[in-house]
């Protein structure tokens, strides 16, 4: 077995041993995927089998995004500490032993606590591979390798939920756990093999902002989340209000870090470059979008038009085939045009198809109308993911990337919890499909947020402006 050997500063690998470790990090990638779109699929037969209550049952998957956003950007920064490789190799180690610890949960305690287990490790590795594809790719190329890579996104979104229900339906919900062991395992082969062993680019860790972090993330992603489910009582609004006093703490521990002999955990010449910070807030509506839109499509195509989650499911698929043929594409396209161009077509293609989405589900039209924003949203999508981390990241420096990566998943994480809780309260707000509807209007707004911070985009890969 030959391993790469280590890269000088400031080299790039070859362009073919840059699309191998790409593909050996997807790996990765794709069962934390898969994990996400499989596991709500398994939560019936967990609360049947263990005897769980809903609320528990909810937890398994609450607690498993808890362990995944609060961390993120701490856990960013180690691999500029430590090495992304390490890093994401004890990141995938974690999140194997904690999916063998789920399948053997001899009761809904247990696997609760195996689900942090399993998500403390997804967020370890997770922004590892955006920080390597960063880094071992020129930046003239990397539009076409994060158009490839959201390819790991479409296939593990269309594959999760129709392996899932085989897989239960067969051989009972641990086997949804099972199946992640042998993709975690080549996932640590494969890095070991394929991933270059990159300089790293920080020495020290500030455990105090380390654990403000923690406080603030885990105060606003706990209530954000729990609101709906409690009702937004008091205590909710005052764990959010600690959150935000947390934050600024936060933000003036990161200002006031060289004064206080520290390097910052986020450092805040990260947002001197508009191009990130602008792609920071956009991916903000891109996670609100992903983890929202399914909650009102589904349950208008199940519970007003009839179709059993196979057939809902089928409906839908075409979003994810869309977005996987068009991908690469679209990918290339980052490198070959003004990111404003591709920004403006994706959230404006995804503003129509929701918008057209909620017109028919408003005017009960035929579940067969839904196909056309379905394909549309795979389209728009296609558009912005690849091209919004390639626009965000290309002009981060090495030595920041892990801490840059970080943040860009917190973001999206963030927006994805803020999705679900917002949508489910606007589902709540009106009786039948008129509270679907404002949900899907309620993406759209988000959406709108998402195509305003796209405006400010720079050409920095073509010219000055």
């Amino acid at each position: 077995m030959t391993v790469l050997p280590p890269v000088p500063p400031n080299a790039l690998p070859s362009q073919r041993d840059a699309w191998k470790a790409m593909f050996a990090l997807s790996v990765g990638f794709f069962v934390s995927l898969l994990d996400q779109t499989m596991v709500a699929v398994a939560l019936s037969g967990i609360q049947h089998d263990l005897g769980a209550s809903i609320n528990q049952v909810m937890w398994v998957s609450a607690v498993y995004l808890l362990a995944v956003v609060v961390p993120l950007l701490f856990t960013g920064r180690l691999g500029d500490i430590y090495g992304q490789r390490t890093v994401f190799r004890i990141g995938i180690t974690l999140f194997g032993i904690g999916a063998v610890a789920c399948a053997l949960a001899p009761n809904i305690e247990f696997l609760i606590v195996a689900r942090v287990v399993q998500g403390l490790g997804a967020s370890i590795q997770m922004p590892q591979t955006m920080s390597v594809i960063n880094r071992v790719f020129a930046r003239e190329r990397r539009g076409r390798a994060l158009g490839v890579w959201g390819i790991v996104g479409s296939v593990a979104t269309l594959t999760g939920p129709l392996l899932g229900g085989f897989l239960v339906s067969v051989f009972g919900w641990q086997s949804v756990f099972w199946v992640h062991v042998p993709f975690a395992f080549l996932a640590v082969v494969l890095v070991t093999v394929w991933v270059p062993a990159l300089p790293t680019t920080a020495r020290q860790v500030d455990y105090v902002s380390v654990g403000v972090s923690l406080l603030a993330l885990g105060a606003l992603v706990f209530g954000i989340q729990q609101g709906p489910e409690v009702g937004w009582t008091w205590k909710i609004w005052l764990l959010l209000a600690a959150g935000a006093v947390f934050v600024g703490l936060f933000v003036w521990l990161q200002s006031t870090a060289p004064r206080r002999g520290t390097q910052a955990l986020v450092p805040v010449q990260l947002f001197g470059d508009r191009n990130y910070s602008a792609g920071s807030i956009a991916i903000v509506a891109m996670g609100f979008m992903a983890a929202s839109m399914m909650l009102p499509l589904m349950f208008w195509l199940q519970d007003f038009k009839g179709l059993n989650a196979g057939e809902a499911g089928a409906l839908v698929a075409p979003m994810a085939v869309v977005s996987m043929v068009l991908s690469p594409a679209a990918g290339a396209l980052a490198d070959k045009l003004a990111p404003r161009i591709l920004a403006i077509s994706g959230f404006s293609t995804l503003i129509v198809a929701l918008a057209a989405a909620a017109f028919i589900m408003g005017a009960d039209l035929s579940a067969l109308w839904l196909l056309i924003p379905v394909v549309l949203l795979g389209v728009g999508q296609s558009f912005v993911w690849g091209s919004n981390a390639a626009t965000t990241m290309r002009d981060v420096p090495p030595r920041l990337m892990g801490a840059a990566s970080g943040v860009y998943n917190t973001s999206r994480q963030l927006g994805s919890v803020l999705g679900v809780a917002v949508a489910s309260a606007a589902m709540q707000m009106a009786q039948g499909a008129l509270g679907l509807v404002h949900a899907v209007f309620v993406i759209v707004v988000a959406l709108l947020g998402g195509l305003v911070a796209s405006l400010f985009f720079r050409d920095t890969l073509h010219s000055n402006t």
